[in-house]
């Protein structure tokens, strides 16, 4: 056993006590040094653990690890639908949920970690994920649409993430286009959507769906780098017993139900009624380029109409926008 094992294994054999630092360096022939180590690598996991001087350490409760068998309950229509493939951590469940499809894995497979070291977004930015406080999942789907339609996937899990958190948290969520689901000010959810095109007639031979949920407030907070801007759906005194599992069963609910009807756009309402950047000053990014803007709606193609300095008026169907994450709620007009 690691130290890491064995420490939690003396805490829970005296759970609803405390134990000293020395007590347990004593018990399992390691320093205090590497017993304080293996009790923040435990609290970074999701285990909660008070520390107390004079008194030492103790086990109040444990992670919420996910499998199906805690997620069946709560899916109904999508019963049927999911597989579920768990890993304690991995480097990206994009890039394992990638390897899998083009094993041909079927649809509806998921792949979901506790952790990821080298989770990403967007623009090939960096995604925190810590273990036991997130929800870290990529899906394999194999819609039969073209490519150019691959946004309605992005846009319909934007969609059931908010209406998720809302039913599941009760807390209002808006969403950033075309991807950002934001909470109380905070980003609380990025999607990234990959795939893989049929050459001979540029449809999808696959879709994966990744969505990262800052669930649960890390122990430690945020890094610095991403603090202004990120946040989390609930507090772990907010969260109460199975809700990343409630949380992440709604979504696979009301994204299974968007999913169905997806070239009908069903999604769409709940999508725009959200969006948090009309009247905002943005910056628009694509191909290299940054190009001041306004933003307005989202037209019936999940396309972000934006309003230049000149006057004319454009459409993104890609690209990046920018927005100070202070702007948020937008107080400017559009008309």
């Amino acid at each position: 056993m690691t130290v890491k094992q064995q420490v939690l294994a003396a805490l829970e054999s005296e759970t609803g006590a405390d134990l000293s630092g020395q007590a347990l360096a004593d018990q399992i022939h390691v320093t205090r040094a590497a017993v304080w180590k293996a009790i923040r690598a435990l609290q970074e996991e999701g285990y909660q653990i008070s520390a107390q001087t004079n008194r030492g350490y103790r086990l109040v409760g444990k992670p919420d690890h996910i499998n199906m068998e805690r997620l069946r309950p709560f899916l109904h229509q999508s019963s049927g639908f999911y597989q579920l493939v768990t890993a304690r951590t991995l480097d990206s469940t994009n890039d394992a949920a990638k390897q899998l499809a083009a094993q041909g894995a079927p649809e509806g497979t998921i792949v979901f970690a506790e952790q990821q070291t080298a989770g990403k977004g967007r623009m090939h930015r960096a995604f925190f994920s810590p273990a036991g406080t997130g929800i870290y999942m990529s899906l394999i789907l194999r819609p039969a649409i073209p490519a150019e339609e691959a946004l309605f996937i992005t846009t319909s899990a934007a969609a059931a993430v908010a209406e998720a958190i809302e039913s599941v948290a009760g807390k209002a969520a808006g969403i950033k286009w075309v991807n950002d689901v934001f909470c109380e000010g905070k980003k609380v959810c990025g999607i990234l959507t990959e795939g893989a095109c049929a050459m001979e007639d540029g449809s999808l031979e696959y879709a994966v769906l990744g969505i990262g949920i800052n669930a649960i407030e890390p122990t430690n907070g945020f890094p610095e780098s991403i603090r202004e801007i990120a946040g989390a759906v609930c507090t772990r005194a907010e969260a109460g017993p199975d809700f990343r599992v409630r949380l992440m069963a709604v979504f696979l609910e009301r994204f299974y139900g968007f999913y169905q009807h997806l070239r009908e756009k069903t999604f769409l309402n709940a999508y725009r009624s959200r969006s948090i950047l009309k009247g905002c000053a943005v910056t628009v990014l694509r191909g290299g380029n940054a190009r001041q803007a306004m933003a307005g709606d989202i037209d019936d193609e999940c396309r972000l109409e934006v309003r230049y300095p000149d006057g004319t008026i454009g459409l993104l169907s890609s690209g990046e926008i920018s927005v100070r994450p202070n702007q948020i709620p937008c107080e400017g007009s559009w008309k």
